[in-house]
């Protein structure tokens, strides 16, 4: 039985580089991306969810594998406040770090931008990386 793996913030660049190489791994048996709309080709290893991110734990059963990857983020522009920045970048992947966790997902990659413009988010997303338990 091959490895499977889910992931949030498939559709940029780090997501989708990231996507790609686990579709090439032979190892790799499923690879499950959550995503607001639609956006990778067909693969018979790719299941795409379209997702709400508000109500991500409505999706909990699609939530679990062997492996979870965030690579979601965004800029304050693109999300129109620091608000709704701060949601994306750090309440959005903690949900998903704690629903993979009561899955039985034994392991949490947070990928991240090199210029982290927003540090007070990624020193909280560092510390809640441990799930506590």
């Amino acid at each position: 039985m091959g490895i499977k793996a889910v992931i949030i913030g498939g559709s940029g660049a780090t997501g989708k580089e990231l996507i790609d190489q686990l579709l090439e791994r032979p190892e790799v048996e499923r690879v499950t991306v959550l995503l607001r709309r639609p956006y990778f080709k067909s693969h018979k290893k790719l299941n795409e969810v379209i997702v709400d991110f508000n109500m991500l734990a409505q999706y909990s059963e699609h939530i679990e594998g062997d492996i979870a990857f965030s690579t979601l983020g965004t800029t304050i522009r693109d999300a129109g406040s620091q608000e709704a920045q701060w949601k994306v970048d750090h309440d959005y992947p903690l949900t998903f770090a704690e629903i993979a966790k009561q899955n039985g997902v034994n392991t949490f990659v947070l990928l991240s931008s090199m210029q982290v413009y927003y540090p007070r988010c990624r020193l909280i997303q560092m510390q809640s990386s441990s799930i506590q338990g």
